[in-house]
């Protein structure tokens, strides 16, 4: 008969739901561990992605439960969003409605595939209890100087008319729907992140990060530490700070480079018409993206603007220059170019014909600028540089920075490549931002008492290009909080990466509503013990939360450093070589699989196919394998059931086993240390599920079970005793269905892991008799499978061969195989 898992884990589901066996406790002598995976976005269904990232995030709950812990492992929705509002606009409906209904279908797909959730922890980023935190969160921010609003250019993403962190534009699109971003000049709300950028360079706190994570953060916030310069405008008193690593080439600065959204630009446009050659040019930069504009195959262009600085180190004049290869996003947003010394500038200079000036020669002291193909980069000694010259290049950088520094000329700093974190969103899909503006008050918070401010309902969705929120006029026109008079509110709404940056903490105390959380049980859950999600928010979601997670523990809400101790970036599922998309129309729907196959076949094949730090490439014949494999071990429990219920606790320890019987104690316990250790220290589930597999055909192996003596049958219902009891954390329908048949009381969370027996990991053993220079001094056992070098090690711990060597020199070691160590001493 075949496996019939459609009642089997429908039933399962059941009694776990019934029980509330996945439902932490906040007060227990357990020691607590907490398994939380990157909440999803509600889009209506489960896809393979999912399936593969919850079904590792369950066998680590599972498998810690065994273990004796208080597990929890919450789920939720990342509910706010682009992706909500502009589903609900083509549907003629409206993002609340079509949102909730999303969470009904997934909801009903999570139970699908038994998933251990605790679903009284459960929260929706949408729901006005726990956006109520966003807003009051974004108070505090703004009460110690971490909000706050300022005009700039912005990543601007036309069709979905609303602004883009920096680390939202992906190959120069928008990561939503990949339409080309252009820079727009706008007022935003701005977290300052960069307060936190030298604390989000230290990943002390944390246990086990994938060291690629780390180096993509680290890169992404780019600390430099260099000089800032400061260049005076030619006939004006104002400034323009430059920042380099390199003070050493300052005397050789013959131009400055600034981006269009350089204020100094700015400034000089609105003196130029609109239809002038510096306005058409600055235009054309700004309709490219950051990432075009630096990418090394980009054509320089540039356009002089008629303006000079002054260099401070010698006064000589310097030409200001508008390109579109530098960003306002590094350092200054200010470039000085030492064409004789930077490839780019020397190329930049060449095809504007812009003056030279070498200021490091070789140390051969051969090099003549006229003659040069290329900029010299490498170190050499100082020329044309005043006072310096002759100075080592390198050996000037601390020099150079601190007589500009004694000069007023400029000073040593540290900059960082990370910006400020735009929240702004011009959408009504998201969380309000707290604040009121009067024409006598200004900016006004929102009290904490009028929290939360919700979304108006009456919305006008897809009839216009601007913010929607701007079309409900009595939702906007407010009193102020503070005098009275009429006020606005603040229409634009937080980026949803708002909400994810702290929902992990919202799960410990999901229900408080008088703080985000209780700081007692922050201290008990947090930080997260093992966080699973994709590589793909190594720069967003995963910076965000750090950033998020320190700002509350400034708060005293939390006490530790870090929101996640472990982390493991789970692969991505393919098919056909290519990540699955409705596009490439190589999806494949899970709820077609379980309906076919069950939960646990797609489970165990999800786990199996590859290690969860790789992709998964989908195969038919793969899950048709995890299928089989399954139902092997339902047809083996069906043959034996009687047997290994009579004799599964009945003693297995007989030293006079031989032949298949003890291969199979063997293969028993090797499987159960060797599977404990995969998961416990490894995470790699494929491997364990292999090990189980090759144990399951040793068992097959085993003919005529019925004719072994009692002792053979006690180790034969142990080796299939022990696969129910390893296979749980992957397959836990089947596992727990074979476990009770077999006449357990207790369930198998509850009923510890397997335990293994060191001594039967001796497939056999070989004595040895130990000759020192010919006399026979004592004797050893060790296994058949042992090195020469485990031997002689054996051979020396003997307590007689210690006394008959002691004080001498080994001056040779033999071993006889299968008879004798021979040592011979001096």
């Amino acid at each position: 008969m075949e496996y019939p898992f459609e009642k089997i884990e429908k039933k399962w589901q059941n009694i776990w739901q019934k029980k509330k066996i996945f439902n932490a406790e906040d007060d227990t002598e357990k020691k607590n561990y907490y398994v939380l995976s990157m909440f999803p976005y509600p889009s209506g269904a489960l896809h393979m992605g999912h399936v593969s990232n919850y079904s590792i995030a369950d066998a680590i709950t599972r498998y810690k439960m065994m273990q004796g812990f208080n597990v929890m492992q919450p789920m939720g929705y990342d509910s706010f969003g682009m992706p909500a509002e502009n589903f609900a606009i083509q549907h003629h409906s409206h993002p609340r409605i079509t949102t909730d209904e999303n969470i009904k279908v997934m909801r009903k797909q999570f139970d699908m595939m038994g998933f251990g959730f605790d679903w009284e922890r459960e929260v929706s980023t949408c729901h006005p209890e726990y956006y109520k935190w966003g807003q009051w969160f974004f108070k505090r921010m703004f009460e110690k100087g971490l909000a706050y609003k300022k005009t700039s250019f912005q990543n601007w993403c036309s069709e979905c008319q609303t602004v883009l962190a920096n680390e939202q534009v992906e190959n120069g699109k928008c990561w939503r729907c990949e339409s080309e971003v252009h820079q727009k000049e706008l007022e935003q709300w701005f977290f300052k992140i960069t307060e936190y950028a030298e604390e989000l360079l230290d990943f002390s706190g944390v246990i086990d990060w994938p060291e690629r994570v780390k180096t993509m953060q680290t890169n992404w916030i780019g600390k430099s530490q260099g000089t800032e310069i400061w260049f005076k405008l030619e006939n004006s008193e104002q400034l323009i700070k430059v920042f380099t690593t390199r003070p050493d080439t300052i005397f050789g600065c013959t131009f400055m480079a600034l981006p269009p959204e350089h204020p100094i630009i700015i400034e000089f446009l609105k003196a130029e018409s609109e239809d002038s050659k510096m306005h058409r040019f600055c235009d054309k930069v700004l309709n490219e993206d950051s990432i075009t504009r630096t990418a090394e195959d980009t054509i320089k262009e540039g356009f002089f603007t008629g303006k000079y600085a002054a260099n401070p180190v010698n006064n000589e004049r310097i030409q200001i220059w508008i390109t579109n290869y530098v960003l306002m996003d590094y350092g200054t947003g200010a470039v000085m170019a030492v064409p004789a010394h930077d490839q780019r500038d020397f190329e930049f200079a060449k095809k504007y014909n812009i003056p030279m000036k070498l200021v490091i020669q070789n140390k051969s002291g051969d090099l003549i600028l006229e003659e040069m193909a290329d900029a010299y980069v490498e170190p050499g000694f100082l020329v044309n540089s005043g006072k310096f010259d002759g100075m080592d290049s390198q050996k000037s950088l601390k020099t150079i920075s601190k007589w500009m520094f004694e000069n007023k000329m400029g000073k040593e700093t540290i900059t960082y490549r990370l910006r400020d974190w735009g929240v702004s969103r011009q959408r009504y899909w998201g969380n309000p931002i707290p604040i009121i503006y009067c024409d006598d008050c200004g900016t006004v918070l929102v009290p904490d008492e009028d929290l939360p401010i919700k979304l108006p309902e009456n919305v006008e969705l897809g009839k216009t290009r601007q913010n929607p929120l701007l079309s409900v006029e009595e939702w906007v026109n407010v009193k102020c909080p503070q005098c009275g008079k009429s006020a606005r509110r603040e229409t634009d709404t937080m980026d949803t990466f708002v909400d994810s940056s702290w929902y992990f903490a919202r799960y410990v105390d999901p229900k408080n509503d008088t703080l985000p959380f209780s700081q007692e049980l922050a201290v008990k859950w947090l930080p997260v013990d093992q966080y699973i999600g994709g590589i793909e928010h190594a720069v967003m979601h995963l910076m965000y939360a750090r950033f998020f997670h320190k700002f509350m523990r400034d708060l005293k809400l939390v006490n530790s450093n870090e929101p996640f101790a472990r982390l493991l970036t789970q692969g991505m599922v393919t098919k056909d070589g290519a990540k699955m998309s409705k596009s490439k129309g190589n999806v494949v729907d899970p709820q077609y699989i379980v309906d076919r196959y069950g939960a646990d076949t797609v489970r165990v094949f999800m786990l199996f196919a590859s290690p969860p730090e790789k992709d998964v490439e989908w195969s038919d014949e793969g899950v048709k394998g995890a299928f089989r494999f399954l139902n092997r071990i339902w047809h083996l429990f069906a043959k034996n059931l009687e047997l290994i219920k009579t004799y599964k606790d009945a003693a297995s320890d007989d030293n006079k086993l031989k032949g298949e019987i003890k291969k199979l104690r063997y293969s028993t316990h090797f499987t159960i240390k060797k599977t404990l250790n995969d998961i416990e220290n490894r995470l790699q589930f494929n491997t364990a599920i292999a090990a189980v597999m090759e144990h399951l055909n040793n068992v097959y192996a085993v003919k005529d079970v019925e004719k072994l003596n009692d002792f053979e049958k006690a180790v034969f219902a142990e080796s299939c005793v022990a696969i129910p009891h390893l296979m749980y954390v992957f397959a836990p329908h089947l596992s727990e269905e074979l476990w009770i048949l077999i006449g357990n009381d207790r369930l198998l969370h509850d009923s510890g892991t397997a335990q293994f027996n060191e001594d039967f990991l001796v497939k056999d053993k070989i004595t040895y008799a130990i000759q020192i220079m010919g006399k026979i001094r004592g004797k050893i056992k060790v296994s058949a499978d042992a090195t020469t070098e485990d031997i002689k090690k054996s051979a020396l711990e003997v307590e007689n061969v210690k006394k008959s060597i002691e004080g001498k020199n080994i001056v040779k070691m033999i071993v006889v195989p299968d008879k004798l160590v021979s040592i011979v001493i001096k």
